[in-house]
């Protein structure tokens, strides 16, 4: 992996907008079923003890065990039972409580996750509907800590789940992240943009000077290609025009400075924007939301630990 490369896929961690909310913390026991589809949201579950097995449409039941988790990013119709093979003595059941733990039990911490921003609509584009994590590689046995901090928040005798769970939900899912965009078959999207090296070097410059008055042509210089070629040679790799791209790119960038306390006016200054109106609408309708309507929201769940009011995006 060249400089530029690694540089890119460092970004592309650093930037995750990433917001978890924990749905239920507990264990199952007997012929149990249990599944968070059908919510239209990306989900997770993590064990905790004990394992389970994994099913859904068109794939072989998947083992899961103590310290593996599967992040599904997208709302796929999915359910967890104790057995390999489930059948019509597996049905919904409560959850219950983590302690006393049974023997032949399995404790779960489950939720839900949303990307936001750029990065986290490229990487959606470019990984697998699920991710598995497990522990047992070189890259992930780090990691295993982690774990042990969920169970024990989860082991505590609280009403609500704790926040912690969810924080270090985030940061399992960050690790997890990492190692994926360093592996090979991930072959789509900003991936398949930084692996190709006319296109790494570029991409570099355009987080480096995102304020910069690109245009194709500059762009497709920094290539060494035509302008007709350059384009298509990064529609094809992408998906998107170029100036898309350096649009997205350069609202992601102001929406993490935003995110760093800078003022609206300083981070449409840093992406290239004079003029304040302009800015609000390119961001708004990337994004989602006015620039100051975003930069409030998390503000306040930076004060208090609460959790923003959602948006559509």
């Amino acid at each position: 992996m060249n400089l530029e490369t690694d540089r890119l896929l460092n970004w592309l961690v650093g930037n995750l907008d990433l917001e978890t909310s924990v749905f239920h913390v507990g264990q199952y026991c007997g012929p149990w079923h249990a599944s968070t589809s059908g919510r239209m949201q990306a989900s997770f579950h993590i064990v905790l003890r004990g394992h389970c097995f994994l099913h859904m449409e068109r794939c072989e039941p998947i083992a899961l065990g103590s310290r593996e988790a599967v992040f599904l990013l997208r709302d796929l119709p999915h359910s967890l039972t104790p057995d390999s093979a489930p059948g019509a003595l597996f049905a919904p059941i409560p959850m219950q409580p983590m302690q006393p733990v049974h023997p032949d039990g399995a404790s779960l911490a489950c939720g839900f996750f949303s990307l936001r921003g750029l990065a986290g609509k490229l990487l959606a584009e470019s990984f697998p509907d699920y991710l598995i994590l497990r522990t047992d590689s070189d890259a992930l046995r780090a990691i295993v800590p982690l774990f042990d901090l969920i169970l024990a928040e989860a082991d505590r005798d609280m009403k609500t789940p704790s926040p912690l769970i969810e924080r270090l939900t985030e940061l399992l899912f960050f690790y997890l992240v990492r190692d994926m965009t360093r592996r090979k078959d991930i072959v789509a999207g900003l991936w398949t943009v930084a692996s190709r090296p006319q296109f790494a070097p570029l991409v570099d410059q355009l987080l480096r000077d995102p304020a910069r008055s690109w245009s194709v042509e500059d762009m497709a210089r920094m290539t060494h290609m035509s302008r007709a070629s350059f384009f298509k040679h990064f529609v094809d790799s992408c998906g998107l025009p170029p100036a898309q791209f350096l649009l997205l790119l350069r609202m992601n960038i102001a929406a993490r400075r935003l995110r760093n306390g800078e003022t609206v006016t300083l981070a449409a200054e840093r992406v290239g924007y004079q003029s304040p109106a302009a800015f609000t609408r390119a961001f708004t309708k990337i994004i989602g939301e006015p620039p100051g309507a975003y930069q409030r929201a998390r503000r306040v769940k930076r004060m208090d630990g609460s959790m923003p009011v959602r948006y559509n995006q």
